[in-house]
């Protein structure tokens, strides 16, 4: 039994199937935990929510900023943006069924017995483990519950308020939830969110960091594996700091990695989110000829 890791797929269905085939996975005894962001932006966002379906007693699953999206398009298709790659999957006969399932999974998964976290976004540095936990469990419970799920995805939209506060309630607590658990690059040591800087680590705003680099960050010692952040090209060196995203919807890749192993390996996309078929040289050619890139 192997378990292993996958970034941002955004309905990358055939990068995906690359990796799995170069791994052997066997939905019977293996394990694939995916941090989030299944669908959108890519060629087949409704192929890859269907597989992930027929796979989902092999799957652990957080959601990213664009699943809620499509769950919240789904109660209001107005909400979709010219960009969006969704349609297809709320136009869809199994529409109702897929989305029903993507409503039960996590923002926030926790293996005790490793010790590892796998979140979208990350987690903030003011926030201990059981604390994340508790936040996360708080809109997981909202999501779930057919009275709470209308009103959140009305409220959940925007960039305020940008810090926690204890005090906070309802919609407006879920949000800052979910804008740290699905949306958060940077911040300060104090939890205040910068939503709008999305490139690498040096495009930091004066006084903030990028959220895993703050030293009073009370999950250090928890192995935290993430995506969200492409332009980090799933380079990070703070220990026990993982980072999957390296974006396949844009021409990147898509990586996976051996949860207890960290072996990588990955599956180049084109700049369309197609896989790139393998390179293969000549029998002829000399082995030291340099492959194509």
């Amino acid at each position: 039994m192997a378990t292993y890791a996958v970034g941002d797929l955004q309905g990358c269905l055939e990068a995906l199937q690359c990796l799995l085939e170069q791994v052997a996975f066997d939905p019977a005894k293996d394990r694939l935990w995916l941090v989030g962001d299944l669908v959108n932006r890519g060629p087949q966002s409704l192929d890859t929510l269907r597989f992930l379906y027929s796979i989902r007693e092999s799957l652990v699953c957080v959601l990213g900023n664009h699943d809620l999206h499509l769950l919240a398009a789904g109660q209001n298709i107005e909400r979709l943006k010219k960009a969006d790659t969704l349609r297809e999957i709320i136009e869809a006969p199994d529409c109702a069924e897929l989305l029903d399932w993507l409503r039960q999974q996590k923002l926030m998964h926790y293996d005790e017995q490793r010790n590892v976290a796998l979140v979208h976004a990350g987690i903030p540095p003011q926030w201990s483990l059981r604390k994340a936990l508790k936040c996360a469990a708080e809109v997981e419970t909202a999501l779930r519950d057919d009275n709470l799920f209308p009103p959140y995805l009305d409220g959940m939209y925007g960039n305020d308020p940008a810090k926690w506060d204890n005090d906070l309630k309802g919609v407006t607590r879920l949000r800052v939830i979910t804008n740290y658990f699905t949306r958060m690059r940077f911040c300060t040591a104090e939890g205040k969110l910068d939503l709008k800087s999305k490139e690498g680590l040096d495009s930091a705003p004066p006084g903030y960091k990028p959220w895993f680099l703050h030293k009073e960050r009370k999950t250090k010692g928890l192995k935290i594996i993430f995506g969200h952040w492409a332009a980090l090209e799933g380079k990070v060196v703070e220990a026990g700091i993982t980072a999957l995203d390296t974006g396949c919807v844009w021409g990147g890749a898509l990586t996976m990695m051996n949860v207890d192993s960290d072996e990588r390996l990955s599956c180049n996309c084109d700049e369309h989110g197609h896989a790139k078929p393998p390179v293969t040289l000549p029998i002829s050619e000399p082995s030291s000829a340099s492959a194509p890139r």
